[in-house]
């Protein structure tokens, strides 16, 4: 398990995490700014000058989710793990990887008043990144986190909180649920469904970046339309009266740490504007869905699932699937 103290900068979090390994038994303190140290030393400097906060770097994500999950491999345990995240998209990305390896997150936020933040900076002045935290604590920050107001208590003060919080079961893991990690070459199914208009609907999902159609991985000893059906359900709560049809099958090359596989694509007709209505609200799986059209997809989508996508929707006008590779027609 791990548990990640959020917050401002000077909020607190390092140090409330090196008094709360004390205080839950079997835990160890992994501070994601060693991640930074070790870019600072791999990348070029051209490449860490692209970008204001290490963060937006997506080799420090994965390398964050890489190392939790290894040192928990290794330890066992709890791992504490102090780092602010102020945009949604990186703490689905972070906390989804974190699922994919069954490793459950106990998500806490470490708010003490501004006047507080401002007198721990030896300047006055607010940090620097309290914009994107009030703006995080204005809309999805709240909600995700078991929130303590640590502007009176000291860091152990802070961390006898958090402990107990834990140990009672205040703080329930984040409700992301995500396939477990490949480790071999993977069958997945999608949907293409469309709206009166003809146009294609995408969901967002929160555990990866980049949109993507509804669908996911077909089970052992499952029918890949089958599949599709029930991952439509799940994620949009829309129940297909009929199996799909085929309309691309594309094999994705293995690229490490990838194991890639095939990649299906099915029709799954258009839906009317009462089926339209009752789609879900995204929940813990999907941030969002919206009906695009063909060009619009090209802004959205990964290159080689909008190809995956172009061919399908080729495929669909006239009648016959497509044998892809890497998201292309063998001829």
């Amino acid at each position: 398990m791990i548990v990640w103290v959020n917050g401002a900068s000077r909020a607190g979090k390092t140090t409330t995490a090196r008094q709360l390994i004390d205080l839950i038994p079997h835990s160890t303190l992994f501070d994601p700014e060693e991640v930074d140290a070790q870019l600072e030393r791999l990348l070029p400097p051209k490449r860490l000058a692209e970008v204001s906060d290490r963060q937006d770097l997506p080799i420090w994500r994965r390398l964050v989710v890489d190392t939790a999950a290894a040192l928990l491999a290794e330890l066992g345990g709890v791992l504490v793990v102090p780092m602010g995240l102020m945009r949604q998209e990186y703490r689905d990305e972070i906390f989804g990887g974190l699922a994919a390896r069954r490793i459950p997150v106990c998500h806490v936020l470490l708010a003490p008043a501004e006047t507080i933040l401002r007198e721990r900076d030896p300047a006055g002045e607010v940090p620097a990144d309290i914009e994107p935290y009030r703006a995080a604590l204005a809309g999805w920050l709240a909600a995700d986190a078991h929130t303590v107001d640590n502007s009176a208590l000291s860091a152990y003060e802070t961390a006898v909180l958090i402990a107990d919080a834990v140990r009672r079961g205040d703080v329930a893991p984040c409700d992301i649920v995500q396939t477990p990690e490949p480790t071999a070459e993977t069958v997945a199914a999608g949907v293409l469904l469309f709206d009166e208009e003809e146009r294609v609907l995408l969901v967002d999902p929160t555990y990866k970046p980049g949109w993507e159609f509804p669908g996911g991985v077909v089970e052992p000893g499952e029918a890949p339309a089958r599949a599709g059906v029930r991952e439509v359900a799940e994620e949009t709560g829309l129940r297909l009266a009929r199996l799909p049809g085929l309309l691309v099958v594309d094999w994705e090359r293995p690229v490490p740490p990838g194991y890639g596989g095939l990649r299906m694509l099915f029709d799954g007709g258009r839906l009317t504007s009462a089926q339209v209505d009752q789609l879900l609200l995204p929940g813990p799986e999907l941030r969002q869905w919206r009906f695009v059209t063909e060009s619009e997809a090209a802004g959205l989508l990964p290159p080689v699932r909008f190809r995956r996508l172009h061919w399908a929707l080729r495929a669909r006008e006239r009648g016959a699937a497509h044998y892809l590779e890497a998201g292309s027609p063998l001829d």
